[in-house]
């Protein structure tokens, strides 16, 4: 028994703790990985294995007008389904920036919800199809990552029973085990216009143990389309079955999957939400630190798995400038329609966010932006020239939407003290409209302020409004006309 071994001994029980146990008796580690070494391992795993690294395309999309924003991996590779283009590779991976605000009032109450993230991808056009890219799934997360078996779950189309089989003979799963779910879950297209590509998919879940009340414990990190498809006609995906002969084949099985990186950061690094990453442990320290310096008070404390005004607050400033750092380099810029409509809106909620923690003078959007920038332009190195930019017009909109904030809280603060003296339980949307049509007060923005105070917006007398609004306007038209 030698030193050499005493010391292999000693390595090895150091090794065991950090192990876990997988079904088949082999000891595998869940390796704790910070967010960029995960995209770097992601990408340079499918680069090993005959893809072509291709760099993230624009927020917004070039090739597809149907689209506002770029909200997956597979939106420029969408002529390549589609057969209509070709290009000197037929498989690629990628670490896609995207950005989604069809739900901007749950970021920050929920532990995944963001606007921009990353989307990790490997792609086929023609290649290969369903079982390579079950194995080549199945094999980053349990070999590379190190993940259990055991705390992976699978589900497939109901009637696909090819990849239910495909997944037993590859994970070893039962196939009882495997759950099959419809087309509202398990099938996937590009948007619902005719000529989308689409195709059956199958998930993979991770039993994150024990979470905070209303979270998901299975949490889906990996999304596995086979593209086989082409829409015809328009389908609701609650109604059809695929042989309703509503879609033609496409010229080749595709494979199309994405893993959110966030979503699979907190895997990794052994947290519940995404907010509590690398990412955003850095993005709100820093936010804790500018809000204390700019108030002169204490920093404001963030508590984790918490949904409190605060954190909240925290976690929406985190999300939100983040989103703005990589949207107006893309060309994005605020303006009262399309992207730039979507980019005010969420620079005025961070702000919004900004004021609830006690900033109320200019200049909190450059001292924030100033702390963050570097953490940001290390891994993207195109970001450095445009950070001059980033500040003078995220600073811009903060100046002008401050007078504007100061007016409408007036014009709200008035309101609320009135309906608290009535049985309503509706806030009218007479004043919701005004401070849009008036103030440019975004309406999901007074929703938000307005159920802190317990009440509701009349959205349908909202919608009646804004649709009165349409009217006057399209009669203003022909008559200058």
């Amino acid at each position: 028994f030698d030193t050499h071994s005493a010391m292999s001994f000693r390595a090895l029980a150091r090794t065991a703790r950090t192990l876990q146990w997988s079904p088949r008796s082999q000891w595998v580690a869940r390796r704790e990985m910070g967010t960029n070494t995960i995209r770097e391992s992601f990408l340079s795993y499918f680069e090993g294995r005959d893809h072509a690294r291709v760099a993230s395309s624009s927020l917004v999309p070039d090739n597809d007008p149907t689209l506002l924003f770029t909200a997956a991996g597979m939106v420029q590779f969408k002529n390549l389904f589609l057969g209509k283009e070709k290009r000197d590779y037929t498989a690629a991976t990628t670490s896609q920036r995207c950005l989604r605000a069809n739900d901007l009032e749950n970021v920050g109450r929920t532990a995944r919800h963001h606007t921009f993230f990353e989307m990790l991808g490997n792609f086929s056009f023609g290649q290969y199809a369903k079982e390579e890219a079950m194995v080549l799934a199945w094999t980053y997360l349990t070999k590379e990552l190190g993940l259990n078996e055991k705390k992976l779950s699978l589900t497939v189309l109901r009637g696909d029973d090819e990849s239910a089989k495909l997944w037993s003979k590859i994970s070893g799963k039962s196939d009882d085990s495997i759950t099959r779910c419809g087309p509202e879950d398990n099938f996937w297209s590009m948007g619902d216009h005719v000529g989308a590509p689409c195709g059956p998919c199958t998930e993979i879940f991770y039993d994150m143990g024990d979470v905070p009340k209303g979270d998901d414990r299975h949490l889906e990190i990996w999304n596995l389309v086979f593209m086989q498809y082409q829409r015809d006609e328009h389908l609701d995906t609650s109604k059809y079955a695929l042989d309703e002969g509503k879609m033609s084949s496409l010229w080749s099985t595709c494979v199309d999957t994405g893993m959110g990186l966030e979503r699979i950061a907190s895997v990794m690094q052994g947290v519940h939400s995404n907010y509590d990453t690398d990412v955003f442990n850095n993005i709100i320290s820093y936010l804790q630190q500018v809000v204390g310096e700019k108030t002169g008070k204490k920093p404001p404390v963030y508590v984790r798995d918490s949904y409190d005004q605060t954190s909240v607050a925290l976690r929406v400033l985190a999300d939100h400038l983040r989103a703005a750092i990589f949207c107006i380099p893309d060309g994005i810029y605020p303006r009262s329609t399309g992207q730039g409509y979507v980019l005010r809106r969420i620079l005025r909620r961070a702000l919004r966010s900004g004021v609830v923690l006690g900033i109320e003078k200019e200049g909190f959007f450059e001292s924030a932006l100033g702390l963050m920038q570097d953490d940001f332009v290390g891994v993207f190195p195109y970001l450095k020239e445009h950070i001059p930019s980033i500040k003078n017009i995220a600073s811009s909109e903060e100046s002008l939407f401050l007078t504007t904030l100061k007016k409408g809280n007036e014009i709200l603060n008035e309101e609320l003290e009135r309906v608290r003296g009535t049985s309503a339980t509706l806030f009218p949307s007479d004043i919701v409209f005004k401070l849009y049509d008036t103030y440019g007060f975004p309406i999901d923005l007074t929703s938000q302020i307005v159920e802190e105070h317990g009440y509701k917006v009349d959205e349908n007398g909202v919608g009646r409004r804004m649709e009165e609004q349409r009217e006057r306007s399209r009669a203003l038209f022909a008559e200058s006309g």
